[in-house]
């Protein structure tokens, strides 16, 4: 089954960052993954989420506000 991997944020520094450990941590994991970038914030604000960057992972936002670890993205992601 494939994950549905969000990233909510404007696009600045620590969402990039977020954006990239959340991949990294699918292709370790072997996941099949779907990663989209939601920038608009009306979206954003949709999820609850009033802090980027912040992390959705088949629609249940996992935390925000933070650059988390590998090790805590490959949790948020399993």
């Amino acid at each position: 089954m494939k994950k549905e991997i969000k990233i909510l944020g404007t696009g600045c520094p620590k969402c990039i960052k977020v954006a990239e450990l959340a991949e990294q941590a699918a292709i370790d994991l072997g996941l099949e993954y779907e990663l989209e970038k939601v920038t608009d914030i009306n979206e954003i604000i949709g999820y609850g989420v009033m802090l980027t960057p912040a992390l959705v992972v088949d629609g249940d936002v996992k935390f925000a506000g933070s650059v988390p670890s590998i090790d805590q993205m490959i949790d948020y992601i399993k």
